[in-house]
């Protein structure tokens, strides 16, 4: 486990420690939480952002075109049940 020292704004401080204290939680363990989460948003719009990059555009109208126009079964229609399709 490594030592980190910040400086944070008072407000951000305050806010930290109440909101810790809320939560049952040291500052230390919510600081140590949300930066894992801001770091695992950022790695998975990274992720994502390359993946996109990597894709090709297609025409999702020659995609949808391919699609049987039928209605659906009774059972997939929105608002059907099991007893009453």
């Amino acid at each position: 486990m490594s030592t980190l020292s910040i400086r944070l704004p008072n407000s951000i401080h305050q806010h930290a420690k109440r909101l810790a204290q809320t939560e049952g939680v040291s500052v230390n363990q919510l600081v140590s939480s949300a930066l894992a989460e801001k770091l695992s948003a950022l790695d998975a719009e990274r992720y994502l952002n390359e993946r996109a990059a990597r894709g090709r555009e297609v025409d999702i109208n020659t995609i949808l075109a391919k699609v049987p126009n039928t209605k659906p079964e009774p059972e997939d229609r929105i608002g059907a049940t099991a007893e009453h399709p």
